[in-house]
């Protein structure tokens, strides 16, 4: 038995549906643990593309259990969506669980995130997907969010529905100006999504827990990457969720003595979607070229991502933080063609160099990337199967990351199709 994690390492968008598609054929469950339909995973195998946003990305893999997590902020209308979507593709969902504690998002959350960041005026704007997120995390804390375990018991929604639609009428139409929400149409909406949802509804930390009580390998899914970390992200540049692997335990209901392995995905470079620090940012012709050879847009947002040099700093904050064993290096193809490819290996503050990551957005903006720089290589590299098979400036360039960041790369990807990833060394024994 193996219990794995796949996190990002970076800002996310750094391929982990992808992984985590491929990592799912050698698992008996995969789950999320965290996060809500602000997170896209794109996923591409014999020929054919799919988005996904909420549902694991292990769904293509019809007999293994995919898993909703307590840790996530679900909305309901988004889910049923992708549950006809994924159908649509030819997957029956009875492989599919959702946590009756996690939480839902409601209208209110989503039109309270978009006032919110309007208000907030364009200095000063987080860069929010809009969808609720924080609002709806906000309301978890709060003691005060209404749970997918509500949404079965008719008269529990009810009575929650009319008392939170009647505070937020008052902050909508009071501190924002805006119109008030109806809460018994809200009621009605809600209690048929509930209907729709009620027979994959259980308590999945104990379905989680007979899994691991039978010796399945279980693997778990992160949305964004530990960079938007509640805790240990660019504050407050982040998400309202701890996207590290430390948000296993408590977004899934096991213990943490029960995770054996932890993935890191990485891009070979890094990317970026929305506002925040971003020490190796390329704004010029190396990094559009790597934008439209990437294919770099938000799959939930469609935003044109901002991309960089491999950062080295930040893949040690990620590996610290969430205790990375092993890293997974996608999309090496893309750099394929660059004369000269660049490592950060610290950054120079105030005189000197530090390689720890500044917690203060005021101190970032003081940093400047110190690099290595490495020959590049050129080339298709879309049929490599092997390391070996690497031209030899793209081995040292894995080489030279695995050692700047005290792990082993063991994966790595020259394309976004399931066949293009190359494992060195296995992850579930």
């Amino acid at each position: 038995m193996t219990t794995a994690v796949v996190v990002g390492t970076q800002w996310g968008d750094e391929g982990k549906g992808k992984i985590t598609d491929f990592l799912a054929k050698q698992a008996d469950v995969v789950a999320r643990y965290q996060g809500g339909d602000n997170a896209g995973h794109t996923i591409q195998f014999n020929g054919d593309t799919y988005k996904l946003h909420l549902i694991p990305s292990g769904v293509f893999n019809p007999d293994k259990l995919c898993l909703l997590g307590n840790g996530m902020v679900i909305n309901p209308e988004s889910l049923i969506k992708e549950m006809a979507y994924v159908q649509a593709a030819g997957i029956e969902l009875d492989h599919l669980r959702i946590s009756n504690r996690a939480q839902v998002i409601m209208p209110y959350h989503i039109e309270l995130d978009r006032l919110q960041e309007a208000r907030k005026g364009k200095d000063e704007q987080i860069g929010t997907t809009q969808k609720g997120i924080g609002p709806a995390y906000s309301d978890k804390i709060n003691r005060s969010g209404i749970r997918i375990a509500d949404l079965l018991d008719a008269n529990q929604l009810y009575d929650r529905v009319t008392r939170e639609v009647a505070e937020k009428n008052e902050w909508l139409t009071k501190l924002y100006q805006a119109e008030p929400l109806d809460a018994e149409a809200i009621y009605d909406t809600y209690r048929q999504y509930g209907e729709q949802l009620a027979p994959y509804v259980t308590d999945t930390s104990f379905t989680l827990d007979e899994a691991l009580t039978n010796g399945d390998n279980v693997l778990f899914e992160g949305a964004q990457g530990v960079m938007l970390d509640i805790d240990q992200g660019t504050y407050p540049y982040v998400t309202s969720s701890n996207t590290s692997a430390a948000g296993v335990a408590t977004g899934s209901g096991i213990g943490p003595n029960k995770i054996d392995r932890i993935i890191g995905v990485s891009k070979a470079y890094t990317s970026r979607v929305g506002d925040g620090p971003f020490p190796t940012e390329l704004e010029d012709e190396i990094g559009e070229t790597i934008r439209e050879v990437g294919r770099e847009y938000g799959t939930t947002t469609g935003r044109p991502r901002r991309v960089g040099w491999f950062d080295a700093v930040v893949i040690n904050h990620a590996r610290r933080t969430s205790g990375v064993t092993d890293l997974s290096l996608n999309s090496l193809d893309v750099l394929s063609g660059i004369e000269e490819v660049k490592i950060c290996v610290g950054y120079e503050y105030r005189g000197e160099t530090i390689r720890s990551y500044p917690a203060t957005h005021q101190a970032l903006t003081e940093c400047t990337p110190v690099y290595e720089t490495l020959p590049g290589w050129h080339g298709d590299l879309s049929n490599v199967r092997s390391f070996e098979a690497l031209p030899e400036a793209a081995q040292h360039y894995i080489e030279r990351i695995e050692a700047l960041t005290q792990t082993r790369v063991s994966i790595f990807s020259v394309g976004p199709d399931r066949d293009q990833t190359i494992v060195r060394e296995p992850i579930f024994q």
